[in-house]
């Protein structure tokens, strides 16, 4: 049994009938993706993006990849601050210290400066 090769303007009103879309996306510079200990960053990357019943799938391809460890500084809220340090009577600053030493963990940092 021989298969028949499908034409790409038949393959792409299948894909419509399914509910598919593809096109891709000129003149993309970079695309960089950041996680919480590294940002890879693709140069001049080929980029298409595909529509499946509302859900939008980007495919990146190509370019030069460039990986480098990113150091996140911990935000501790002023009121996470004010609660250690009225839980523990030290100061704002010892708090704050505090809780940047145990990573924002609250108890922890009570349970530091009480000891």
């Amino acid at each position: 049994m021989r298969r028949r090769r499908v034409s790409p303007r038949d393959a792409k009103r299948m894909m419509q009938r399914m509910g598919l879309s593809m096109d891709a996306i000129p003149d993309v510079e970079e695309v960089v993706i950041k996680t919480g200990s590294k940002e890879i960053t693709i140069e001049e990357p080929e980029v298409a993006i595909m529509e499946v019943q509302g859900q939008k799938i980007f495919q990146v391809t190509g370019g030069k990849i460039v990986e480098k460890a990113v150091e996140r500084k911990l935000v501790v809220p002023e009121e996470d601050i004010r609660l250690v340090a009225d839980q523990t009577g030290k100061s704002l600053e010892d708090a704050r210290k505090a809780l940047e030493e145990c990573e924002g963990d609250l108890a922890k940092a009570i349970l530091l400066l009480q000891s």
